[in-house]
């Protein structure tokens, strides 16, 4: 495997006092509504609002003589916003490379925290291609966004809490883009809680971790069209895929109107605001009772970074939630 549960533990340690340690909610009408006990592992509350920091700070931090150069990076805004914080709390140059249609809220927190932003079309343009011929100019470090052992240890310490501050989970929904978050927590699912089934959820749209783990290879998509924006990768990592392909339950989907309605519910009964991906997981309870039924699930909410319209229209669909 790329990595083991001591590069996760040692990854806990080097985010110890500097990544928030996020709470786990409840909420008796989510529960209801679900048809079983929720326990929401809350990312949207980490710095720069989303699970991202952990790997980012994670992988900067074992970087060594090369960090003084500065990192690039590419992403369509999390990983880009996490990077950038990272790399300023290092005092350290930050480039990132951003999708011209990425959100706009995400576009100025990654500008706020110091990074230059290099923007690229997404559908006709190679980020990876892009983000290696600024690092060649520079002399800077490439840290991608899912697919590096180091950054993949960093987000599997969110499931690392999760099992740490909950009992006797019968299963865990992670949110699945390029796989980082999802791989990191099979890890620590494996070592520490090896009877409880963890399940992936990408957009329905893109549905390519499904896909690959059907096919037994990874398999390319085009870029998806959907609102979960941070989810809108065309493959797995070989490193997130050989881990998912190993420990994997399965992987589930959700459509971008039930990334709504689980946005619009969240925000109505537990006063909190999650982006569509974030919601992966919540929209995978709410529309697979039959699977979850009176189970005691872990939900990892990812994030929370979305642009205030987009949140917005999530509300007409929390009235009938």
């Amino acid at each position: 495997m790329p990595i083991t549960i001591d590069d996760v533990t040692a990854a806990a340690d080097i985010l110890d006092g500097v990544a928030h340690r996020t709470p786990v909610i409840t909420s008796r009408l989510l529960d209801e509504a679900a048809g079983a006990q929720l326990f929401c592992k809350c990312e949207n509350l980490q710095r720069m609002g989303a699970f991202k920091f952990r790997g980012a700070y994670t992988a900067i931090s074992r970087l060594g003589p090369q960090r003084a150069r500065g990192v690039v990076a590419f992403s369509s805004g999390n990983h880009a916003q996490a990077v950038a914080l990272a790399a300023s709390l290092f005092d350290i140059p930050a480039t990132i490379v951003m999708p011209h249609d990425a959100p706009a809220a995400k576009v100025a927190a990654t500008r706020g925290y110091g990074a230059q932003i290099v923007g690229y079309d997404r559908y006709t343009q190679d980020r990876q291609q892009v983000a290696a011929a600024l690092a060649h100019r520079t002399g800077a470090a490439v840290l991608p966004p899912f697919d590096h052992p180091d950054v993949i240890a960093g987000q599997g310490t969110a499931t690392l809490e999760l099992l740490s501050d909950t009992d006797d989970l019968d299963a865990i929904l992670i949110p699945l883009g390029g796989g980082g978050l999802l791989a990191g927590g099979l890890v620590a699912a494996a070592a520490r809680a090896p009877g409880v089934a963890v399940y992936g959820v990408e957009p329905a749209a893109g549905d390519d971790g499904r896909r690959s783990l059907r096919a037994g290879r990874i398999v390319t998509i085009a870029p998806p069209r959907t609102i979960a924006d941070g989810a809108q990768t065309t493959a797995l990592g070989t490193h997130t895929f050989e881990i998912i392909a190993e420990y994997v339950t399965d992987i589930l989907t959700a459509t971008d109107e039930q990334l709504l309605a689980a946005m619009g519910l969240v925000a109505t009964r537990t006063k909190m605001v999650v982006e569509p991906t974030g919601a992966l997981g919540v929209a995978a309870a709410l529309n697979n009772r039959d699977l979850f039924a009176g189970r005691r699930v872990g939900v990892i909410i990812s994030g929370g970074n979305v642009d205030l319209d987009r949140f917005a229209a999530a509300a007409p669909l929390s009235a009938d939630a």
